[in-house]
């Protein structure tokens, strides 16, 4: 019996001496394997994390700066600032005064910069000058309307008026200056502040990547107000948000009469409103139902009496795509179909898309790890239910060409309080925001800025 026992025991041992064998070599495997991916985490000097939800580094820091906007000194100076820039606005590169004023109060702050950049712009760098670089953006220039908003600090400069934000843009950056600058020791890299001129209409950013301003640039963030949504809000989208945009003027040519006697001229009336109607069937019939574009007719100018046929008509319109491609489509049928129209009225056509003048701007395309960086940021300073997942809009923004050379996020920030008038928009005479939104946006800068480079720093090589 004990024979045939150890006989049983040993034919066991033998059987399951492979299987020991195997689950073995799979132990030192995995053990292999888990030595490497720390010696290549340790090692790597380019991952990094910005998807990472909110920390208790990040909570302290955001509440920090949030705490020191508000302080009334620093506060009061903020509207001071943002009032100063509001009474004199100017318009895109002719921010002489605007720029002025930053640069006094980075020399107060004894932040270093370089001027001129692209004219009237200026980027100043605070921390180590050392890499990695982050920049933050804001907007300098104004919009040629008259403001009718009756309040001590309205526009002196007549015709012309901050009607989009900008003095609250620059404010705000200049806010996140100040907060920067008295934490620059801790910056682990180096916070550009690109103070850019020629949003509207003149592609400004453009012309400061032309010039060299955010050459070795990792990434970017820029905020807009957005007068619809309450102050305490923000909100933005990963990928695509605004649209890239183009724009048009067109002369059509004719022969001109007398009313009394069409068949003796050419009517170029008659061929500038076949023309208009034949656009919209861009949209109508060409573009897929699901893939938004625009085309629109803003300006018609033809004639000065009601019985003579004038020898010119002249249009001005924009058109609008979420690709580049379809801007590109949009822009070779707009002409195509112009000019088609007014021979088929015995007229001719001349279209300039205004390529140099008023470059048109490519889509705003949100980088999503970027999204989702400033998005935690925003969560820990205002809370989650305050960040808003907003959709896309045809508005566009010259902010776009920045998206298209690095890592970039833009967000909506929002200026919005019911007991002041609700119902204003952008480019509107009667703009008005509360400013409570301006401590709010330098905290929300410098948060993003430092937050991104402590993320970076942490996956540096060791």
């Amino acid at each position: 019996m004990i024979k045939r026992l150890t006989k049983t025991r040993t034919k066991y041992k033998l059987l399951c001496f492979p299987i020991y064998m195997e689950w073995l070599r799979l132990l030192l495997l995995l053990l292999l394997l888990t030595s490497l991916a720390i010696t290549n985490h340790v090692s790597c000097s380019c991952s990094w994390d910005l998807e990472a939800g909110p920390s208790l580094e990040l909570s302290q820091l955001s509440r920090e700066l949030l705490d020191s906007a508000r302080q009334p000194e620093f506060f009061d100076w903020l509207k001071r600032v943002r009032r100063r820039i509001h009474e004199n606005p100017e318009l895109a590169f002719e921010e002489h005064e605007t720029s002025q004023l930053i640069r006094s109060e980075l020399d107060s702050l004894g932040i270093q910069y370089t001027w001129p950049v692209a004219e009237t712009g200026l980027v100043a760098s605070i921390g180590s000058g050392a890499q990695p670089w982050f920049a933050l953006r804001a907007d300098m220039d104004a919009l040629p309307i008259q403001e009718l908003v009756e309040w001590e600090h309205k526009s002196r400069n007549l015709g012309k008026m901050h009607a989009c934000g900008h003095d609250a843009h620059v404010t705000m950056l200049l806010g996140a200056a100040k907060l920067l600058q008295s934490k620059s020791k801790e910056i682990k890299g180096t916070i550009k502040l690109v103070f850019q001129p020629g949003e509207e209409e003149h592609a400004g950013a453009y012309h400061m990547i032309k010039e060299g301003a955010l050459d070795k640039i990792q990434g970017i963030f820029g905020l807009h107000i957005q007068p619809l949504m309450p102050v305490g809000t923000i909100g933005s989208r990963p990928g695509p948000f605004l649209a890239a945009s183009g724009r048009f003027s067109v002369t059509i040519h004719g022969k001109g009469g007398h009313a009394a006697f069409p068949h003796l001229a050419t009517d170029p009336i008659l061929a500038a409103c076949s023309a208009v109607l034949a656009l919209q069937q861009l949209i109508s019939r060409e573009t897929d139902p699901l893939d938004a574009r625009v085309v629109t007719v803003g300006m018609i100018e033809g004639g000065q009496a009601a019985n003579v046929i004038p020898e010119t008509v002249r249009l001005r319109g924009t058109f609008r795509s979420m690709t580049s491609e379809g801007l590109n489509y949009l822009q070779q049928r707009i002409q195509e179909v112009i000019e088609i129209q007014a021979s088929v009225h015995g007229c001719t056509a001349t279209v300039d898309f205004m390529l140099e003048k008023m470059k048109p701007y490519p889509a705003t395309v949100n980088d999503e790890a970027m999204y989702k960086h400033a998005k935690n940021v925003g969560e820990t300073l205002l809370g989650e239910p305050n960040v808003k997942l907003v959709p896309m809009s045809m508005g566009a923004e010259d902010f776009s060409f920045y998206t298209e050379k690095m890592a970039a996020a833009f967000f909506m920030i929002g200026t919005k309080n019911e007991t002041l008038d609700p119902n204003t928009i952008w480019h509107s005479p009667n703009l008005v925001i509360d400013e409570e939104v301006l401590p709010i946006g330098a905290a929300l800068h410098a948060a993003v800025a430092i937050s991104y480079l402590d993320n970076i720093d942490a996956a540096v090589t060791y």
